[in-house]
């Protein structure tokens, strides 16, 4: 009994519960959704690159720590949380993705020096807020699927749940910042028209998979 108890919370065990955690968190933000299209925009624009990935980092780090610690029944015991959640994030990425589809028909932007930084803070961790927070999918992703998964790995479920955020910050970083390699491709403003056209499509189809389902 002593050396299967060591065997739980020894390293390798804290090393695996880690790793799972890792590869979960990393496999159910990887996917494109409005989420990250906004990230990368930002990260393009150049435009608080830090706050905006911050903010989303930091928000799954506070719904996958809630999800382990045992909060993932607040989604079941409030019927009309999930409904409420849907409406208001599908009008909201209705609404963004329109904005998407104006500034693809409208706006001459290119990437130069001149509007690098553009854009308020406020309104860019608003937006960010918004996107992660009112996507029913992130709590089913981090209050339910990640917390449940995590009482798999009992006492190390504390290392799995650091594994999960480490992720996050990985992927959110990553994104953001590396955004700024595609810098010549959107030199020109038709880059720019492609990707909020690309923005305005996911932006809609997230908001529409919302409403299906």
């Amino acid at each position: 009994m002593a050396m299967e108890r060591f065997w739980k919370t020894g390293p390798r065990f804290m090393m695996i519960a880690t790793s799972a955690g890792f590869a979960l968190g990393l496999s159910l933000i990887l996917a494109i959704g409005a989420q990250n299209a906004f990230v990368l925009r930002q990260g393009l624009r150049k435009a608080h690159v830090f706050a905006v990935a911050s903010v989303c980092a930091g928000s799954d780090t506070i719904l996958i720590l809630a999800g382990v610690a045992g909060f993932g029944w607040m989604v079941q015991a409030a019927p009309w949380l999930a409904p409420a959640m849907t409406w208001g994030g599908a009008l909201f990425l209705l609404g963004y993705g329109a904005m998407s589809f104006r500034r693809a028909l409208w706006a001459t932007e290119a990437l130069t020096a001149a509007n690098t930084g553009t854009g308020s803070l406020r309104a860019a961790v608003l937006a960010c807020l918004a996107l992660t927070w009112l996507n029913p999918h992130v709590y089913l992703d981090t209050l339910v699927l990640l917390g449940s998964v995590s009482t798999q790995y009992e006492a190390n479920r504390w290392f799995f749940a650091a594994g999960a955020v480490t992720s996050s910050f990985v992927f959110f970083f990553s994104l953001a910042y590396g955004a700024r390699f595609l810098a010549p491709v959107f030199a020109k403003p038709v880059a720019w028209r492609i990707l909020d056209v690309f923005v305005g499509v996911v932006m809609w189809g997230v908001a529409l998979k919302l409403l299906l389902t």
